[in-house]
C-alpha cells in the first residue's frame, strides 16, 4: 500500500508572498508619480537613481515570483541556481546596457533633435 503524502497548505505563504509583491509594485508606483527630485535628477552609473531603484525593485519581484509561484524552492539547488541566477544577471546586465546607452544617444542626439515632451 502507498504511503499517503502529507499535503501541506500553502495558503498562508501564497497570501505572505502577495502582500511582499503588492507592497514593491505600491512603492513602484508611488515612485513613479512622485518622481523625487534627488533620485529622478541625480545621476549614478549612466542613468538616475531613480531608475536603478525600479530596476532593482524588478528583480526582486522577479525573484520572488519565480522562486514561490514556479515551486523553484523545491527543486535541487543547482537547478535553482541555474534558473534564478542566469535570469536575475541577463536582466540586470541587458537593462544596464540599455539604460546607458540611452543615456549616450540622448547626450548625443539630445542638441540635434527636438524632443517633444
Amino acid at each position: 500500500m502507498a504511503h499517503a503524502q502529507e499535503h501541506t497548505s500553502h495558503t498562508k505563504l501564497i497570501w505572505k508572498v502577495f502582500g511582499i509583491l503588492s507592497a514593491i509594485t505600491l512603492v513602484e508606483v508611488i515612485l513613479g508619480i512622485l518622481k523625487p527630485a534627488p533620485l529622478h535628477l541625480t545621476h549614478f552609473l549612466g542613468t538616475s537613481i531613480l531608475n536603478i531603484i525600479f530596476l532593482v525593485l524588478t528583480l526582486v519581484k522577479a525573484y520572488f515570483i519565480t522562486w514561490f509561484f514556479m515551486h523553484m524552492a523545491d527543486e535541487k539547488k543547482n537547478l535553482r541556481g541555474a534558473v534564478v541566477w542566469t535570469a536575475l544577471f541577463l536582466i540586470t546586465y541587458l537593462a544596464t546596457l540599455l539604460l546607458i546607452e540611452g543615456s549616450y544617444i540622448n547626450e548625443v542626439l539630445g542638441p540635434l533633435t527636438k524632443w517633444n515632451y
